[in-house]
């Protein structure tokens, strides 16, 4: 048995998330059926990050152990010919280390979320991201989101479902950047809470639009209460851009 590592990229729009789940399609699952159907009937493959539905990942990182040996090139292909009917693509496969696993040997995650300013509706990049109207306040998000650096309490950005065992997490970079009108919302961590990355972007977005101040937002982090934050803002703006090892 070998063990080979994915990257891969997939379209989140029409799926349940990641994960496996009973009803609908998820990248986890097309990826299991392709490897059935190259006689891999047993394949498990095990992500660095459970996306949620409609959320994107141009960089998702994966492992599977198999009963026999492949050639990488050829595999890439063979997987990739089985999904052409999917929104999914293999963009590389390297045979690794047996103690390599994706989800655990992982350092960091990046993701980024796209906001639009304009107020026309968004045709192109409408299951790519969130539009707000202008005139967005850009300098008081960049301010509220610094406060965000660290390591905090995050219960205010974290859904009710989450099963973390605990609300303290590191935020290493959160930066905000504008070109024109995109807004490029860019965090990276050693983990994540769930949601908590679409519910602070959600509360920011309060925040350029001016229902909240910088203060607010601060108030709303140390209230360690989801009931006092801001919305969740939309999975299609969402994408895993990179795993670090």
């Amino acid at each position: 048995m070998g063990r080979y590592k994915l990257i891969l990229e997939y379209d989140g729009t029409h799926l349940v998330g990641w994960q496996r789940q009973p009803d609908g399609l998820s990248a986890q699952g097309l990826v299991e059926g392709a490897f059935v159907k190259l006689g891999e009937q047993g394949a498990f493959v095990q992500g660095a990050g459970r996306t949620d539905a409609g959320v994107h990942a141009s960089h998702q990182v994966a492992h599977v152990d198999l009963t026999k040996p492949w050639d990488a090139f050829r595999l890439r292909a063979a997987l990739n010919a089985h999904l052409r009917d999917f929104p999914v693509s293999i963009l590389d496969v390297q045979e690794a280390d047996p103690a390599f696993h994706a989800r655990f040997s992982a350092k960091e995650r990046q993701y980024e979320y796209r906001i639009i300013e304009r107020a026309a509706p968004l045709v192109l990049d409408a299951n790519r991201a969130w539009r707000l109207p202008p005139p967005l306040n850009f300098e008081a998000m960049v301010e509220a989101a610094s406060l965000l650096l660290g390591t905090h309490d995050f219960s205010t950005f974290r859904a009710s479902e989450c099963q973390a065992s605990s609300p303290i997490k590191t935020l290493d970079v959160l930066r905000l950047t504008k070109t024109n009108d995109l807004i490029l919302v860019e965090v990276q961590a050693r983990s994540f809470l769930h949601h908590q990355v679409r519910n602070i972007v959600g509360s920011l977005g309060w925040v350029g639009r001016g229902k909240w101040g910088v203060q607010d937002f601060e108030a709303a982090l140390l209230a360690k209460d989801r009931r006092r934050g801001g919305p969740t803002a939309p999975a299609a703006g969402l994408t895993l851009t990179k795993v670090l090892y």
